[in-house]
């Protein structure tokens, strides 16, 4: 299987991390806020609660493995859609990337991968995952792993990040998607596959996510 790539050029962004929060450095000098920031500050109850719920230990024992298994299968994603040799990985990343590339084989004429973009306007910025045609039609693609699949309306803030990113590729090109997809490889066999078309939905909880984002820093300003 060869991946054909399509050749857009994109600036280059530096990031920097300041009080926990990551920021991107635009080609005009501005930091603009990493859209995974955002998200990890909108869902951050849900994630104290899950903390307090299983203890530190635990949480710290489990976020720590779903993090090492998500870098790898993503970096085994990305060197297979970029027609290069697989690097070797954990077993555990192994198989769930083998399992995955039967789905992986319906991407093609891809626009970005690991790609910084960024909107001036939303005032956000991150690292797209991949932006490829899927079964023929173009969309914001990105890579999950999981133990098992998960409800539709548990991977919300998934298709949020998704919606962030088709803002920020159509400001910078002009280049529309028509979907978002999830891939999801878990461990216990299932390779999960989330598509959404209702853009405007998640356009409009981006900017609720943004909206609380921005409101909380101002808070905390007004503190200092």
């Amino acid at each position: 299987m060869s991946f054909t790539h399509i050749d857009i050029d994109y600036p280059t962004l530096s990031r920097e991390t300041i009080d926990g929060v990551r920021y991107y450095d635009t080609p005009k000098g501005e930091k603009l806020v990493s859209i995974t920031s955002i998200i990890s500050h909108y869902n951050r109850e849900i994630f104290r609660a899950w903390r307090a719920r299983v203890g530190n230990d635990e949480a710290n024992k489990v976020t720590k493995q779903a993090t090492s298994r998500g870098t790898d299968m993503h970096t085994c994603s990305e060197y297979y859609l970029k027609n290069l040799d697989v690097p070797n990985v954990q077993p555990l990343a192994e198989m769930l990337f083998k399992q995955a590339k039967p789905t992986l084989d319906n991407i093609d004429n891809i626009h970005a991968q690991e790609q910084a973009l960024f909107s001036y306007e939303l005032g956000i910025a991150g690292s797209v995952n991949c932006i490829a045609e899927y079964d023929g039609e173009l969309a914001v693609i990105d890579f999950k792993t999981s133990k098992k699949p998960k409800p539709k309306e548990w991977v919300d803030h998934h298709f949020v990040q998704c919606a962030a990113y088709a803002c920020m590729l159509f400001e910078m090109t002009g280049i529309m998607v028509k979907k978002f997809v999830i891939i999801m490889s878990c461990e216990d066999g299932e390779v999960k596959v989330y598509e959404e078309y209702d853009k405007r939905k998640y356009i409009n909880l981006l900017s609720e996510y943004i909206r609380e984002f921005v409101e909380f820093k101002l808070q905390e300003y007004g503190k200092a």
